[in-house]
């Protein structure tokens, strides 16, 4: 009897101490989430250990990383930028083949801006990135060749009107591109295929009014980005979210944390990919010592960045149509 009654009397402390504790705990959220402005946004960054306070306009590097050969080269390279006060958002492309060797006399493979990367490491590309644009990066996240397939995989695959008929092969890289032109779901084998395709076998490319060869390319990377985005926001996704998280932590690398989650999530709830401005930075063709590179068109592209940084900051007007009804 004496056994049951400090059992009995054990199972009442503990429950009361949990009591306690989720009490304390609540009572914490709830100071939490007054601080951050109350409601959903508020509570999300409390449990977060975010703070909506530090939502501010952020840069965000997005580099793929192709690993098919011993070199990591970065195929990808964009900023996304996401303002939480006017809840809009640019996708800015930097060219990979971006000249930014010391001279072009010594110039090489190695001068190209996909090469810093393996070079000097995501700090060192970073560092030439805000070189280049004058844009300081908050963040980054460095995607690899199965990130894209298994993420896309996680979402049921992708619905994307590709552009134009694909075929390319290169044995290499054990790299073959077979698409048609149209509307269809892309599955995350396809979505590889259509975010590296430059041109075809025989030479041909996307036309010039699209953005031929890697102008082309990047152009399909930013809207399929954009179209992944609104599909991930569905309601087949939200029951889908795990697998998706799970893709995406295990195949990227990435200095996110979890209260920069915090203070961005509650306000990206209510973001819509309509708001997103998409732009390719220029540059012009140069070959020095018979490689070819994009030449940093500085002039033209500081009006480009200054046009996505007044799309940023301008607010979105209400839709007032409906109120005179």
């Amino acid at each position: 009897m004496a056994r049951k009654k400090k059992k009995k009397s054990f199972g009442k402390k503990l429950f009361l101490i949990l009591c306690i504790a989720v009490i304390i705990y609540g009572s914490y959220i709830g100071i939490k989430t007054s601080e951050n402005g109350g409601g959903l946004e508020g509570f999300i960054a409390a449990v977060f250990g975010g703070s909506t306070k530090d939502a501010k306009t952020i840069n965000v590097l997005i580099v793929g990383v192709s690993e098919d050969l011993s070199i990591k080269l970065t195929d990808t390279i964009m900023i996304a930028r996401y303002n939480p006060s006017t809840q809009k958002a640019a996708l800015i492309s930097i060219s990979r083949d971006t000249f930014v060797g010391s001279s072009t006399a010594s110039a090489n493979g190695n001068s190209k801006l996909n090469a810093v990367y393996q070079s000097s490491g995501i700090d060192g590309l970073k560092k030439k990135v805000t070189s280049l644009t004058g844009l300081e990066i908050d963040e980054y996240v460095v995607v690899n060749n199965n990130a894209v397939i298994k993420i896309v995989d996680a979402m049921g695959g992708v619905k994307f009107d590709v552009p134009i008929d694909m075929d390319y092969d290169d044995p290499t890289q054990d790299l073959h591109i077979h698409l048609t032109k149209g509307l269809q779901k892309i599955d995350g084998e396809k979505a590889e295929w259509l975010l590296r395709f430059r041109h075809n076998n025989d030479g041909t490319s996307y036309p010039s009014s699209y953005g031929d060869n890697d102008y082309g390319r990047m152009r399909t990377q930013r809207e399929f980005l954009k179209e992944m985005a609104k599909q991930l926001l569905s309601a087949k996704n939200i029951l889908r979210a795990g697998k998706i998280i799970n893709a995406a932590l295990d195949n990227t690398d990435t200095s996110i944390t979890k209260s920069f989650i915090g203070s961005y999530l509650g306000k990206a709830l209510s973001f819509s990919t309509d708001n997103i401005m998409t732009i390719q930075l220029e540059g012009s063709g140069q070959m020095y010592n018979k490689v070819w590179f994009s030449v940093y068109n500085k002039e033209r592209n500081k009006v480009l960045l200054k046009e996505a940084e007044d799309y940023l900051n301008t607010k979105i007007e209400p839709d007032v149509s409906n109120e005179a009804k």
